[in-house]
């Protein structure tokens, strides 16, 4: 049984007699351990298998039911995305996975859990062309202010020179305990051939280290998420992977919130900004309590009608209520006319407000799709056109127009 009973918050599993299954009669087979938050489990008749997530990096565990030794199925890469694969026969040594990483196309895998013996089933395939052998994977750590260690996903091309000049287009979204897996995608492929440097910032607000993670990076704690972001973006062009004038930050919705937050705490630190169905009228949002989807939000940012706390905490952060006259980089927002979680209104107002403090010369561009929703451009076509917008300006804001 996988519960998060007993202040198990990254969860445990227990085992209990089949006669009497009730809570009482539970025992820790896998206990709690804080930071390793246990996402799956099967159970065979001489194996359990779990899919586990630690310091950001998923693993899959097989124990051995009779000596209850384990061992983890090793991966060359620094930093991948694992899935499990329900088995349908009980009496078995073999189970089914599935492999990505930010090099890899997804690969289906059958693996026998005694001879640890793994098979390629399938790869994906890029109609393209995709070597895996022509770019890197790499899994850092970037301090945060407080100590913390932020994981930090990387993708560039083998020859791309890593002196500080390479352009940047730095990821993040830090909400609801979503993490973001450090999987395979072609879109981001296209950047990464002009020489960019992707890579996905793992900040508090997410689960990918264990449901504190996400607990220091919500309603009182939300500041976290923002700081943490900045000291990811300042330590890639420490590192020289980038700098300020070639990094370029993206994210959408929550993570467009957390666009229009950074682009007025560190204006300087970034070339370009893309937020994409920002939420970014957060406090007048999470004041009106007409909007369906603003009670449902409550516990994510807390209720401000009830509470002066959490009213002071969203007004410290919320982007619009904190655009003041300063040098704004360059900023591309987009929006959903027909969008039923991120009113288009909001990143209309926002823009109106950069427009009219912004002190500096960058441009701040409003685009609104007046056929999408909050999940972009219906269509495969539509949607890869809406990519290359963005990554357009991405290229534009770093002086790359070839």
């Amino acid at each position: 049984i996988l519960t998060n009973a007993d202040g198990a918050k990254d969860f445990k599993i227990v085992t209990a007699p089949v006669s009497k299954p009730e809570r009482e009669n539970w025992t820790d087979l896998v206990p709690h351990q804080p930071g390793r938050l246990i996402l799956e489990h099967q159970a065979y008749k001489n194996y359990l298998v779990r899919l586990e997530r630690e310091n950001g990096l998923p693993k899959i565990i097989i124990r051995d039911r009779k000596t209850q030794a384990e061992h983890e199925i090793a991966f060359d890469e620094e930093a991948y995305s694992l899935g499990l694969s329900g088995g349908y026969e009980y009496d078995t040594e073999q189970i089914r996975f599935t492999y990505s990483s930010m090099t890899t196309p997804s690969q289906q895998f059958d693996y026998n859990m005694r001879s640890r013996e793994r098979v390629l089933l399938k790869t994906q395939q890029v109609p393209s062309g995709h070597n895996p052998d022509d770019y890197i994977t790499r899994r850092i750590m970037a301090p945060a202010a407080d100590g913390a260690e932020i994981p930090v996903s990387l993708l560039y091309r083998k020859n791309t020179v890593l002196d500080g000049n390479a352009p940047c287009l730095l990821y993040g979204y830090g909400a609801y305990g979503i993490s973001i897996p450090a999987a395979f995608s072609t879109s981001c492929l296209s950047l990464v051939d002009r020489g960019f440097v992707y890579a996905i910032a793992h900040i508090r607000g997410g689960m990918e280290k264990g449901f504190a993670w996400y607990e220091d990076g919500r309603r009182v704690a939300k500041s976290n998420t923002f700081t943490d972001y900045i000291a990811v973006a300042r330590h890639l062009a420490e590192s020289g992977f980038t700098s300020a004038d070639r990094l370029v930050a993206h994210g959408g919705s929550a993570g467009g919130m957390l666009m229009g937050t950074v682009a007025n705490m560190a204006p300087d630190l970034f070339a370009g900004i893309i937020a994409e169905v920002p939420f970014v009228d957060v406090l007048n949002t999470m004041l009106d309590d007409s909007l369906p989807l603003t009670p449902p939000e409550w516990p994510e940012w807390g209720n401000p009608l009830d509470s002066a706390q959490d009213f002071e905490t969203i007004h410290a952060y919320s982007p619009y209520e904190n655009v003041i006259a300063q040098e704004y980089p360059a900023i591309l927002a987009i929006a959903g006319l027909t969008d039923p979680r991120v009113t288009y209104w909001e990143a209309a107002k926002w823009v109106a407000r950069l427009r009219e403090l912004n002190t500096g010369k960058q441009p701040i561009l409003f685009r609104i799709n007046m056929d999408s929703g909050h999940g972009g451009a219906s269509g495969r076509f539509s949607r890869l056109e809406e990519v290359a917008y963005s990554y357009a300006f991405a290229l534009k804001v770093v002086g790359i127009s070839s």
